[in-house]
């Protein structure tokens, strides 16, 4: 089984977004994650803890993503109205 892989990843530093398609009953959903890389010894990791440091860069990089999404990729379909009850 192969593991699912985002569609973008963007990165400002240490803050990372990943974008995620997420397809339903023919209707694809965007969904985003981020997570803050650091050194752990020689090793790298993830967290998705935020200090207050990283937050400016946390916001900016969410306003990238939110620009990526409107203008990159394809919006999502709507889901239809429902039609009000007679």
């Amino acid at each position: 089984m192969t593991k699912a892989k985002p569609t973008t990843e963007i990165r400002i530093g240490k803050i990372k977004a990943a974008v995620w398609a997420n397809e339903n009953g023919g209707i694809i959903r965007y969904n985003v994650s981020f997570s803050r890389l650091y050194k752990d010894g020689t090793t790298w990791k993830r967290s998705d803890s935020f200090g207050r440091d990283d937050l400016l860069t946390l916001a900016k990089l969410a306003d990238q993503v939110h620009s990526v999404l409107h203008q990159q990729l394809p919006e999502p379909e709507e889901e239809p109205t429902p039609a009000p009850a007679a």
